[in-house]
C-alpha cells in the first residue's frame, strides 16, 4: 500500500474507486485477516499509548518546591558538617517521597483500570458484514459507518453521504458545522476545505455516512496535534492552589532565614551554626508532608468514589467535583426513569389512530420492512412488540439533527410516493399547512399530563427521489405519538441531598416546557421560572446573566444554548457542573467547570466529561460531590494547623535566638520535632468531617491562609514564651534542659492543636475526630517524651526532665487549647470562605487532552495523579 495513498490531498482529490484501490480495499471492507496484518505494520489506532511507569511517577515526586527546599538543605547540612541534621532531613524526604510515590502509583494503576471499563467502538465492515469493534483496532482500508452523535474514529474519506454534517471545532475552532459530500475534491480547492473528508475527533452533528479509513493514530490530523501537546495535563484549580500555597511558604521561609542568619552573625555566633540554624528554621516552617497528605487524601477518595460508582478521569478533579454550587442536568434518565414506553398514537383530535402509528414506524431509523432493535429510545419504544410494515418500501431518508429536530422518510406506499416527517411538535407543526383547530388543545392536554409527544405529518411526494430539509414543507398533520417517561422515585431524595449540599439544580431539556414543569413539580424541585429556547434566542448578551440566574427550567434548548447558559452562570461567579449524555451536550460539557456524563452516554459525551457516573442517578453525583468536599476539608486541616503552629514555633525560635546566649533548639532537634509532628498528621485523610462543612464548596484562598497563620501563630508563640519563662525563671534550666523542655512542649502543643483546628465546633464534645487520628497523635507525643530518656537522648542533645515540668506542661497545654478555641470562635465570627473566584476557563489544550483519551488504548489512558 503506497504511502501516497494515505496523504490527505491524494485521497480527497481522487474518485471513490481510485481511493479504494489505492488503499487496497473495496466497498465490502477488509477481511479479518487483512485487518490483523495491517495492524501489525501500522500499529493500533491510538493517539498515544501511556503505560503506568514507576520511574515517571517517582520523578514527579520531586516536582515540588517544598521537597526541593528539603533536598537543598540536606546537602548543605552535610557539607557544613551537621550529619545529624542531614540524616533527619533525609528521613523526612524519604517519608514524603515514599508515601507520595506509593499513593500516586496506586492511583495511576487504579485510574487506568477504571478507564479500561469505558470502551469506545466503531461500526466497521469486516468479512462483508458490519460489526462493532474497538476503535483501537481500525486500520487504513477499513470501511466504517458513521451515525449521529458519534466521534469520527479516524481520518476517513466519505463514500456515501446522507445529510452528513460534522462539528470540527476541535480542529478548526469554528463552531459552525461543516456539510459533507462524497464527491471528489475539485482541482484547486484547498484541502482544508475538503468536504469529502472527516477527521478523527470531530463529531457527527447530523446525518449518516459510510467511509473508508485512510489515516489512524498519530498519523491522523487530530493525532498529530495531541501528540505534539505531550502527556502533561493542564493544571487544575486544586493543583494551582497547592502551588500558590507552596510559594507563600517559601517566601516566608526565605525572609525568616535571612533575618535569623544575619541576627546570629551580628551576635557573634559561628557562621556555620547560624547557617544551619537558619536552614532548620526554613525547613521547620514548611509542611514537609503536604504532598504525601494530598496524595493520600486523593487516593483514598478515588477508592471511595469508585465504590460509589463515580469515575474521575484525573484524581485532582475530585476537588473540582466538590467545588460545584450549581448543577445543570437533563431530565430524561436523571429526573425520570429513562425507560420510554409508547402509550398511544392519536390523531389531531386525540382519538386512537393506527394510521399515525404506521406513519411513525415508516420514519424511524430502522427499515420498516425489517424492524428490529433501535438505538434511539423513542424509535425503540415504537418498535417494541411491532411487526415489520408490509406493502410499503422506503426510498430515502433524512436523519434527525438537533436543528430540524425531525426525521423524514420518502416511501412508496402502494405505488404512491409519500413524505413522512416525524419530530418535535412545535417544529413539525410549523411546517404544516393543514392543522385541525383541535390539535393545539390535544397537544396542550398531553403536555400537561407530562407526556413526551412526537408529531407526525405527511404530504404527497410525486417526483421526489431524495430528501433534503427544504422538502419538509406543505405538510398535513396526521397526529401524535404519545410516550411516557415517569419521574424516578429516588430523584426526590437525590434532589434533597443536592440541596443540602448547597447545590442549585437547573434543568436544560429538549422537551416541552409544560412536561419539564410537571416532572419538577412532582419531584418537589421548586422552580424560579421557565424559559424556552426561542425566548432565550431573543435575550442579548447584556441580559443573559440575569436570565440564567433567575430561571430554573430551560426547555426546547439547543446545544449552543446549553453552552451559553453554562458560560453565563460561570461569568456570574458560579462553579458549574453539567450532566449530559448526548452529542447535543458536548459543547456544554466542555464549557462547564466540571463536565459529568454516564457510562451509557454517547462517545462524544463521555469524551467531553471530567467525571463519568457508572449509574445515571443524582444520588450518586451527590455522593461524589460530598466526597470531593471531604477531601478538600481534610487537606485544609493540615494546611491550617501546619502554617499556624509551624509559623508560631519558628517565630519563637527566631526571637529566642536573638536574646538567649545559646540556640533555643538545635537544628537537628527542630527537624526531628517536625518529622514527629508531621507523622502524626498522616491520619488526617481518614478523619471525620463535620456535616456543615459539606454544605457549601470551599476553595483555596491564600489570603485566608495567611490571615489564619498570622492570627494563630502568635497564640502558639505566646505559650512558647511562657515555656521559656518556666524553664529559665522557675526551673533554672541550662541550654540542654531548656532545649529538651521546649522540644516536648512544642511537640505536644503542635500535635494537639489539630483537635481544635479540625472543626469550628467544640472539639470532642460536638465534633469527634477519627480514632486513628487520636491514636497517632498520642503515639507521637509519647515517642517525643521517650526520646528524651532513651539511650540516644544525649546524641540528640536531650536530657531527662523533672516531674514538675510535666505537671506544668499539662496546665500549659490545656490553657493553650482553650485559648485557641476562644480565638477560633472570634476568628470565625464573621462568615469567611476559603474561596478564590470560581470563574475559570478551559483552554484548547485541555479539550485536546480530553479528546485524546478517547483514542488511547483501553487501560492505558493518561492518568495524572497529584504531583
Amino acid at each position: 500500500m503506497p504511502d501516497v495513498a494515505r496523504t490527505r490531498d491524494t485521497v480527497a482529490g481522487a474518485p471513490v474507486g481510485e481511493v479504494l484501490a489505492a488503499l487496497g480495499t473495496s466497498p465490502e471492507g477488509l477481511t479479518t485477516a487483512q485487518a490483523r496484518q495491517r495492524a501489525v505494520s501500522v500499529g493500533p489506532n491510538v493517539v498515544r499509548t501511556h503505560r503506568v511507569s514507576a520511574v515517571a511517577v517517582l520523578r514527579r515526586q520531586f516536582r515540588n518546591a517544598v521537597l526541593g527546599l528539603l533536598a537543598a538543605t540536606a546537602v548543605l547540612s552535610w557539607f557544613l558538617g551537621d550529619s545529624t541534621q542531614a540524616v533527619i532531613i533525609g528521613i523526612i524526604l524519604l517519608v514524603s517521597v515514599g508515601l507520595g510515590f506509593i499513593n500516586e502509583y496506586r492511583a495511576e494503576r487504579a485510574a487506568a483500570a477504571l478507564h479500561s471499563g469505558i470502551h469506545h467502538t466503531a461500526v466497521v465492515r469486516r468479512d462483508g458484514r458490519y460489526r462493532r469493534v474497538d476503535v483501537g483496532e481500525l486500520v487504513p482500508g477499513d470501511v466504517i459507518a458513521l451515525t449521529l452523535g458519534e466521534l469520527v474514529p479516524a481520518d476517513v474519506r466519505l463514500l456515501d453521504v446522507t445529510g452528513l454534517e460534522c462539528n470540527e471545532s476541535i480542529l478548526t475552532g469554528e463552531s459552525a458545522v461543516a456539510e459533507k459530500s462524497a464527491d471528489p475534491l475539485p482541482a484547486g480547492t484547498a484541502v482544508a476545505d475538503a468536504r469529502n473528508l472527516a477527521y478523527m475527533g470531530t463529531v457527527v452533528a447530523a446525518g449518516a455516512a459510510t467511509a473508508v479509513v485512510y489515516a489512524t493514530g498519530a498519523n491522523a490530523e487530530f493525532g498529530r496535534i495531541a501528540v505534539g501537546l505531550g502527556e502533561r495535563q493542564p493544571e487544575t484549580e486544586f493543583q494551582a492552589g497547592l502551588r500558590r500555597f507552596s510559594y507563600l511558604l517559601l517566601r516566608v521561609a526565605m525572609v525568616l532565614t535571612v533575618v535569623i542568619i544575619v541576627t546570629n552573625l551580628l551576635l557573634g555566633r559561628p557562621p556555620i551554626d547560624a547557617a544551619l540554624f537558619g536552614l532548620a528554621i526554613a525547613v521547620g516552617i514548611t509542611p514537609q508532608l503536604l504532598p504525601a497528605v494530598v496524595s493520600t487524601s486523593l487516593a483514598t477518595g478515588s477508592r471511595r468514589l469508585a465504590a460509589c460508582k463515580v469515575l474521575v478521569k484525573r484524581l485532582v478533579c475530585i476537588e473540582d467535583l466538590g467545588d460545584i454550587d450549581v448543577l445543570i442536568t437533563d431530565k430524561t434518565g436523571t429526573l425520570t426513569e429513562g425507560h420510554v414506553a409508547l402509550i398511544g398514537a392519536v390523531d389531531a383530535a386525540g382519538a386512537p389512530s393506527d394510521d399515525v402509528l404506521r406513519c411513525g414506524l415508516l420514519a424511524t431509523d430502522l427499515d420498516p420492512a425489517v424492524g428490529g432493535d433501535s438505538a434511539n429510545d423513542l424509535d425503540a419504544a415504537l418498535w417494541t412488540g411491532r411487526r415489520p410494515v408490509t406493502g410499503v418500501r422506503r426510498l430515502a431518508t433524512l436523519p434527525f439533527d438537533h436543528t430540524r429536530r425531525a426525521t423524514s422518510a420518502l416511501v412508496d406506499d402502494g405505488g404512491t410516493r409519500v413524505l413522512v416527517v416525524k419530530g418535535a411538535p412545535e417544529q413539525v407543526m410549523a411546517r404544516c399547512t393543514a392543522i385541525p383547530d383541535v390539535a393545539a388543545h390535544t397537544l396542550s392536554e398531553l403536555f400537561a399530563a407530562g407526556r413526551r409527544v412526537v408529531a407526525v405529518a405527511t404530504r404527497p411526494a410525486a417526483g421526489l427521489t431524495r430528501v433534503v430539509a427544504t422538502d419538509e414543507t406543505g405538510l398535513r398533520l396526521a397526529g401524535f405519538l404519545v410516550f411516557a417517561d415517569n419521574p424516578k422515585p429516588a430523584a426526590r431524595d437525590s434532589l434533597a441531598r443536592l440541596a443540602a449540599l448547597g447545590i442549585e439544580v437547573k434543568i436544560a431539556t429538549g422537551d416541552n416546557a409544560a412536561v419539564a414543569e410537571k416532572v419538577c413539580d412532582e419531584l418537589g424541585l421548586i422552580s424560579k421560572g421557565t424559559i424556552t429556547g426561542a425566548q432565550l434566542d431573543r435575550v442579548d448578551d447584556a441580559d443573559i446573566d440575569a436570565v440564567t440566574r433567575n430561571h430554573t427550567i430551560f426547555a426546547r434548548i439547543s446545544p449552543t444554548q446549553k453552552a451559553r447558559i453554562v458560560t453565563s452562570l460561570r461569568h456570574t461567579g458560579r462553579s458549574v457542573g453539567f450532566l449530559g449524555d448526548g452529542v447535543n451536550d458536548a459543547l456544554a460539557l466542555h464549557s462547564a467547570d466540571v463536565g459529568i456524563s454516564v457510562d451509557t452516554a454517547t462517545d462524544v459525551a463521555k469524551d467531553a466529561a471530567d467525571v463519568v457516573l457508572l449509574e445515571k442517578d443524582l444520588g450518586v453525583l451527590a455522593t461524589g460531590v460530598a466526597e470531593g468536599r471531604r477531601i478538600f476539608a481534610n487537606t485544609i486541616k493540615y494546611v491550617l494547623m501546619g502554617t499556624s503552629s509551624n509559623f508560631g514555633n519558628m517565630f519563637s525560635a527566631a526571637a529566642a535566638s536573638a536574646v538567649l546566649p545559646f540556640l533555643p533548639m538545635l537544628p537537628g532537634q527542630i527537624l526531628l520535632n517536625n518529622l514527629l509532628y508531621d507523622t502524626s498528621q498522616l491520619a488526617i485523610p481518614a478523619d471525620r468531617v463535620d456535616e456543615d462543612q459539606l454544605h457549601a464548596p470551599a476553595h483555596w484562598n491564600i489570603a485566608f491562609i495567611r490571615r489564619f497563620m498570622l492570627t494563630f501563630g502568635p497564640v502558639s508563640s505566646l505559650f512558647d514564651f511562657l515555656t521559656f519563662g518556666l524553664m529559665l525563671g522557675v526551673l533554672h534550666a541550662g541550654p540542654v534542659e531548656f532545649r529538651t523542655g521546649w522540644f516536648v512542649e512544642s511537640l505536644a502543643t503542635q500535635t494537639l492543636i489539630i483537635f481544635a483546628i479540625r472543626t469550628r465546633k467544640v472539639p470532642f464534645f460536638r465534633s469527634r475526630p477519627a480514632a486513628l487520628l487520636v491514636a497517632t497523635t498520642a503515639a507521637v507525643i509519647a515517642t517525643g517524651i521517650l526520646l528524651t530518656v532513651s539511650p540516644v537522648a544525649a546524641r540528640l542533645g536531650f536530657t531527662p526532665l523533672p516531674w514538675q515540668f510535666f505537671a506544668a506542661l499539662v496546665a500549659l497545654t490545656i490553657g493553650y487549647l482553650i485559648l485557641v478555641d476562644v480565638t477560633k470562635s472570634v476568628f470565625y465570627a464573621e462568615p469567611m470562605r476559603l474561596a478564590d473566584s470560581p470563574h475559570r476557563t478551559r483552554g484548547e489544550a485541555h479539550r485536546i487532552h480530553r479528546r485524546a483519551a478517547r483514542f488511547s488504548h483501553p487501560g492505558r489512558l493518561p492518568a495524572t495523579a497529584p504531583r
